[in-house]
């Protein structure tokens, strides 16, 4: 069986990342090692997940890079953040200061609403019908 472990995502910086993924989205960080040559393997996980797609935080080494930060996905969502309880999960990332593009819709597949990283990246916030 194969499943996708990691998926990057090109920071600015490791800890102001760490911060806002941990603390305002409630993931948990998983690793956060040193590698020696000034960059870190970083590694956080969505709230109550055990395993499955996690999130390498990796900082943006050249210009190239850096120019990605934030728009990795050309300005669509491209990542999808589910939840069993989606009015206490909006409810506190408003609390801890996520900034949703939208209001709460409840569609066929699901309630879910928009927001942004601390970069700009869009993301859903889905609680699957």
């Amino acid at each position: 069986m194969s499943f996708i472990a990691l998926v990057t995502l090109v920071v600015r910086d490791y800890d102001e990342a760490i911060a806002f993924y941990t603390d305002s989205l409630g993931f948990t960080l998983v690793e956060d090692t040193d590698r020696g040559d000034g960059s870190r393997w970083v590694v956080v996980r969505p709230p109550g997940a055990t395993g499955g797609t996690d999130l390498l935080l990796a900082r943006a080494k050249d210009d190239r890079q850096a120019a990605a930060v934030g728009a990795q996905t050309g300005g669509r969502v491209g990542f999808f953040l589910h939840t069993h309880d989606f009015a206490a999960d909006h409810a506190r990332m408003l609390a801890a200061g996520v900034r949703f593009l939208e209001e709460p819709r409840h569609e066929p597949y699901g309630s879910v609403a928009v927001f942004e990283d601390l970069y700009g990246n869009r993301w859903d916030l889905l609680q699957p019908a």
